[in-house]
């Protein structure tokens, strides 16, 4: 944009000495988070904001970050890192409808980026968490897994899908103690559910592809010989086989648990004590499987074998 400077400066200035000038309504669940965010590891980006001077002294028009302004005045503080730039209020205006359209289609690795940027300039980490207004632990953090290339995990750390101990946890480890790491997070509550899920998702394809993510690294991709081709389809076909191994074993069991039932259907004993307990219907599709003649067969077969 033309009438906006590239000229940048961060400073920390007061929060009620900012103005919005595109005010908009917040979603509270967004909100929140972006609160609990902050709270948690401090602003990831300087909010931006272009000067003006006034009778009763200098005031500053936001020109984007509205959220992240109003998240650091909820959590009580009086000041906020800013980028102060150059523009017009009608630049302004138009910066912060801009970043109104465009916020749901950022790149968040390239938030993450800057950081490394900043130590590649010769930032110290207590620089850059004092310039961004992020915490000492999360910058370091972060530093860490760039400079060990690690993409992936840094990206699922942004997306708030793995927590930055985590991800460093695996970065640092081998397959055994990746796998030890993630149980050490289910213990911990810090991995359940999808979020778990998703992390093992992860590491699959962090092991199948590599750290970087596609398109994010300026090297040549490496050419695909042979030997690499061979080893990919070997690892599919064991990848595979160890698939249909836990189906056919996730059979045999359904097929143990049918005889089973079958074998205690004709005891009369059994029936009594379920039907007390209020258990004498069955699932359906265990009703279903013992009503088949050949599930039957295929139970008492796996059963003798």
């Amino acid at each position: 944009m033309s009438g906006v400077s590239n000229a940048q400066s961060i400073e920390w200035l007061p929060i009620d000495r900012v103005n919005i000038v595109n005010p908009r309504d917040r979603n509270q669940p967004i909100f929140k988070e972006i609160v609990d965010s902050i709270a948690k590891i401090g602003l990831k980006r300087p909010i931006t904001v272009t000067r003006r001077t006034e009778s009763d002294g200098e005031w500053f028009d936001l020109v984007c970050g509205q959220g992240r302004l109003e998240a650091y005045q909820a959590l009580g503080h009086s000041l906020v890192p800013a980028m102060v730039v150059e523009a017009d209020p009608e630049d302004c205006l138009i910066a912060s409808l801009v970043e109104n359209c465009a916020r749901r289609h950022h790149k968040a690795i390239d938030l993450l980026k800057d950081i490394g940027a900043m130590q590649t300039r010769g930032n110290s980490l207590a620089d850059i968490a004092r310039k961004t207004g992020l915490s000492m632990e999360y910058v370091h953090g972060v530093t860490h897994l760039l400079n060990k290339g690690e993409q992936r995990l840094l990206q699922s750390v942004e997306a708030r899908t793995i927590p930055l101990s985590v991800a460093i946890d695996i970065a640092e480890a081998d397959d055994e103690g990746i796998q030890r790491a993630l149980h050490e997070a289910y213990e911990n509550g810090l991995l359940k559910g999808k979020k778990l899920l998703a992390a093992k998702r992860l590491i699959e394809l962090r092991k199948r592809r590599g750290k970087c993510v596609e398109g994010s690294s300026n090297r040549a991709s490496p050419k695909m010989t042979t030997a690499k081709l061979i080893k990919v389809y070997e690892e599919d076909v064991a990848r595979k086989s160890a698939l249909i191994k836990r189906a056919r074993n996730a059979h045999d069991q359904l097929m143990l648990i049918v005889q089973s039932i079958s074998r205690l259907s004709d005891d009369e004993g059994f029936l009594a004590l379920a039907e007390d307990e209020d258990l004498y219907h069955l699932p359906s599709g265990i009703t279903e499987r013992m009503a088949q003649p050949e599930r039957k067969n295929d139970a008492q077969g796996s059963i003798e074998a």
